[in-house]
């Protein structure tokens, strides 16, 4: 009785070190605000936090302006690399906060 609480005891210490070390390795990964988003995340996010009009007047590009949608944001933020990168931005300026 007492031999397996002792082993167990030693067995919950090797999960929190293995969890522990997990923890520090995620948190080094991830200061980077935009690490696991993807694209259509981070559009999803924007459009339900300012919307279609006023994302329009942050970033200053047609696929925000006329007839807007997910898929036409994603194909043009896809090929421009400069757009992408407003949005990007603006994700960072708009959730790194909150």
């Amino acid at each position: 009785m007492v031999l397996e609480a002792v082993w167990m005891i030693k067995d919950l210490k090797s999960n929190i070190k293995k969890h522990t070390f997990a923890f520090l390795i995620n948190l080094k990964m991830s200061k980077d605000p935009l690490h696991g988003k993807t694209l259509e995340t981070i559009i999803n996010e924007l459009v339900q936090f300012y919307g279609w009009e006023h994302l329009s007047y942050k970033i200053n590009i047609n696929c925000f302006k006329s007839n807007p949608s997910v898929n036409s944001s994603l194909k043009f933020l896809r090929k421009t690399p400069w757009a992408r990168k407003q949005v990007e931005d603006l994700y960072v300026f708009t959730f790194a906060k909150i």
